[in-house]
């Protein structure tokens, strides 16, 4: 689908004017043949914008730039693959090229629509970076509260809630998943990141006279924002590594337990077994053999061999 702005709708001095955007939203080779014919340029195949290498995601060609990047419709939809996305700028139109509805578009399709049609695809430009960056913070805050939640799930206060720290394996397990969840959608979130990073920069060069001085201004800014960001995903991404290490060493812990248990059954088993396989030989000379209490004395002897191993090992600490 190909949408230009101004669009057909508009007013009609806007819809006089040559479109400043062009979006592309899983373009048809005759979408692409129209744009290129129209302003003559190449439009890149969605091969060529997957490309990861640095010279692939940006590049220049006769005053022409060409971006790309990864991105994701819905951060938290892990069952969907990342999608590229390109910008082709010039001096006088924006071409976008994507493969999945984003939110960030829309709210820039929204603000042209209540603010007036864009002046230039530049300011286009920006506003689509800064309403990327803006939903890449709210995701980050959400994960943050996310991972908050999940810290104090895994470590109550002390003298509160007390019994959460013997949680069972299937609500480990869980914690594990969302933990791995949230990293997931994180890492994504660093990818959309890492993409802007190589080219906001390389779009506000003080040596593209052509970007007016408000623009580049925005795209400093902008580019401000991005490396807070980074810094703060890295600081959430050691946090999703540090519960990951914690829910692991939890798992470990109650594993160490069930050892300490069958161990000290084990050995709780051992001296009764003694008692009885002793009174179990049947020799003539055996002083017990003869008593009238006999039996109740073996008991009592399997009993009491019983219970002060446990109580050694209460004493210790060790149960």
């Amino acid at each position: 689908m190909l949408t230009t702005y101004p669009t057909a709708t508009a007013a009609l001095s806007d819809a006089a004017r040559a479109p400043s955007w062009v979006d592309m939203l899983d373009p048809t080779e005759a979408d692409k043949a129209w744009v290129e014919g129209k302003y003559g340029f190449r439009i890149p195949s969605r091969r060529e914008l997957s490309e990861i290498e640095s010279s692939s995601r940006v590049s220049e060609e006769n005053g022409v730039l060409y971006l790309s990047m990864p991105i994701v419709a819905y951060a938290d939809a892990l069952d969907q693959a990342p999608s590229p996305l390109g910008f082709v700028l010039s001096k006088d139109v924006l071409v976008t090229i994507r493969y999945t509805p984003l939110r960030s578009f829309d709210a820039v399709v929204a603000k042209l629509s209540k603010n007036g049609s864009p002046r230039s695809g530049l300011v286009v430009f920006a506003t689509i970076i800064d309403e990327m960056v803006d939903l890449m913070a709210d995701l980050l805050e959400a994960i943050g509260a996310e991972l908050d939640e999940i810290s104090r799930n895994i470590f109550p206060r002390r003298g509160k809630g007390r019994r959460k720290l013997n949680q069972s394996n299937e609500a480990l397990r869980g914690i594990l998943t969302d933990v791995g969840n949230v990293g997931e959608r994180a890492s994504r979130i660093r990818d959309i990141l890492l993409g802007l990073q190589r080219i906001v920069p390389f779009v506000e060069a003080p040596a593209r006279a052509w970007i007016p001085p408000e623009v580049q201004q925005r795209l400093k800014t902008a580019q401000t924002d991005i490396v807070s960001l980074t810094d703060y995903e890295t600081h959430l991404s050691n946090k999703v590594q540090f519960l990951l290490d914690a829910v692991l060493g939890l798992i470990n812990t109650k594993q160490n337990d069930i050892f300490t248990v069958l161990t000290v059954v084990s050995v709780v088993g051992i001296p009764p077994t003694l008692v009885a396989s002793i009174y179990g030989m049947n020799f003539k000379n055996m002083p017990e053999l003869s008593w009238a209490w006999g039996y109740q004395w073996g008991l009592f002897l399997i009993v009491l061999s019983t219970i002060i191993p446990i109580l050694w090992f209460k004493w210790r600490g060790w149960l």
